[in-house]
């Protein structure tokens, strides 16, 4: 006779099952059953409270190996924290701490991020730990704009050793795309096909990811093409007597209001257009991702390993969530602190904000796609590759355009073309990788290599203050000989005109 404890868990499993086909009901939503609450059974911890031994078992074994090898990097946390006070002289070497602090602090807040999620409904948790695990870009992002130092009137604007911040963010914001299109998606290919020949996805999670990406990255294009286009219409021509003209009175402080006025409106409509997908996603009768998601946890290869993982309660959920925001935000204070003396030791502005900082801020993101995709759930992986990067191009950028018009900072989407071009390619390759509705380990391979190629030719790119494509200074200070017969002619319109 099964005691009354089994029943109790049947009918649970019966409630459980009865909610799961009502999830897969066209005309029900997943949004109601988010707001009552509803736990995932394989999120239970089946312990109340908070547990001193436990927590910290549950967070050294962490969601998979390579995350609990990370935890070993933790002692770099105090060390960073240690090395800010006592070694102040030394920035490299607290930057260099933080850096790699930093990995297991996001780690962390990544494998709380998981926790959390896996005790709400599948949609809501999957959109919930990708949110969790921008977190560190967030504060990465508005630590950064907070920190950059505006020229003095008269001076012109410097690089990231002078405190001027924007360049990087605005690298940040395209390299954080890059780093998850091409180097997590090319690892998640490349992991995936050493243990299966060809992995198979959805084309709904493809498609719309894809897709999203191109409309995002054609409203970050906007402000750098009018930009490009116009530049050269404010031209200031200096004769040999160091005359000045502006043409039509449309003068580069014209330009530059313009674009950061577009900026400033395009970011709102971003973020609209963040919001309109997120409730897209949390109506079952238009989520492209309930049914995948959960037919992909059927085939995890670990699925068992990972049922027999204690797990966090609550209350130590939100404890892990509370730490790890902490150290994080306190490790991403002291690396852009110390910005201006990496860039000052011959680290170019570019190849810090394209590569370093995306490389550390998603560590946690990436651990955990490169997981997923080795136990054999692609499309959950895909989507921590594309989600991410959604979140960035429609959130995570505008966001920082907002909190700058704020802090009344000029912080527009007004990026190098290099950069800008460079993400469009990036999706189109991506795009083309995926039309086909498989990957394998070549596929993977290739998207490292052009990420690693990107990474070489960011180091060459030169900081602002001796060529860009995103400013008039190097236009506006050009020595161009005029004919004394024509300048004369020149200074008696003038004349006429005054």
């Amino acid at each position: 006779m099964p005691s009354s404890s089994s029943q109790e868990h049947s009918a649970g499993h019966d409630r459980d099952h009865h909610n799961t086909n009502d999830g897969n009901n066209e005309n029900t939503a997943l949004l109601p059953s988010f707001l009552r609450g509803e736990v995932a059974h394989e999120g239970e911890s089946g312990r109340h409270g908070f547990h001193p031994r436990h927590f910290f078992a549950v967070t050294y074994q962490s969601s998979n190996i390579v995350s609990q090898y990370v935890n070993f990097l933790a002692p770099f946390v105090p060390l960073a924290i240690i090395a800010r006070y006592v070694l102040p002289n030394h920035p490299l070497l607290i930057f260099a701490f933080a850096y790699i602090g930093m990995i297991p602090s996001a780690n962390l807040l990544g494998f709380a991020g998981q926790e959390f999620a896996k005790k709400l409904p599948k949609v809501a948790g999957t959109l919930i730990e990708t949110t969790f695990g921008s977190v560190v870009e967030i504060i990465l992002f508005i630590v950064l704009i907070v920190k950059h130092k505006e020229p003095n009137e008269g001076e012109e604007t410097g690089n990231g050793d002078e405190g001027n911040l924007i360049p990087i963010i605005q690298a940040a914001i395209l390299g954080s795309i890059l780093t998850n299109l091409l180097l997590c998606l090319g690892l998640c290919f490349f992991v995936g096909g050493l243990r299966q020949t060809t992995q198979k996805f959805h084309a709904a999670i493809s498609e719309t990811g894809n897709g999203l990406l191109l409309v995002a990255a054609f409203g970050l294009l906007i402000p750098s093409a009018f930009y490009s286009a116009l530049k050269g219409e404010t031209t200031v021509e200096t004769g040999s007597l160091g005359y000045a003209i502006v043409k039509e009175k449309f003068t580069p402080e014209t330009l530059q209001r313009d674009i950061l006025k577009i900026s400033q409106v395009t970011s709102i409509v971003l973020i609209i257009a963040f919001g309109c997908y997120l409730w897209y996603n949390s109506q079952s009768q238009h989520s492209v991702f309930h049914d995948v998601i959960e037919a992909d946890e059927h085939h995890d290869l670990d699925r068992e390993d990972d049922a027999a993982r204690m797990r966090y309660t609550g209350t130590e959920t939100t404890v892990a969530l509370i730490i790890s925001l902490v150290f994080t935000t306190v490790l991403l204070i002291y690396l852009v602190e110390q910005i201006e003396a990496v860039v000052h030791s011959g680290v170019p502005d570019q190849f810090l904000g394209l590569i370093l900082l995306p490389l550390v801020e998603k560590a946690a993101e990436h651990l955990t796609a490169i997981d997923e995709a080795y136990d054999g759930v692609i499309n959950v992986a895909l989507y921590h590759c594309l989600g991410p990067s959604i979140q960035t191009a429609l959130f995570n950028g505008p966001l920082v355009v907002i909190v700058g018009w704020i802090l009344q900072k000029p912080m527009d989407l007004n990026f190098e073309i290099f950069m800008i071009v460079l993400v469009v390619l990036g999706i189109i390759v991506v795009g083309n990788f995926l039309r086909d509705g498989e990957s394998n380990w070549l596929e993977g391979a290739l998207l490292v290599i052009v990420y690693v190629i990107i990474a070489i030719a960011s180091w060459y790119y030169p900081n602002p203050d001796v060529a860009t494509s995103n400013g008039i200074e190097a236009v506006a200070s050009q020595n161009v000989t005029i004919d004394k017969a024509v300048l004369k002619d020149l200074l008696m319109m003038v004349r006429k005109e005054l």
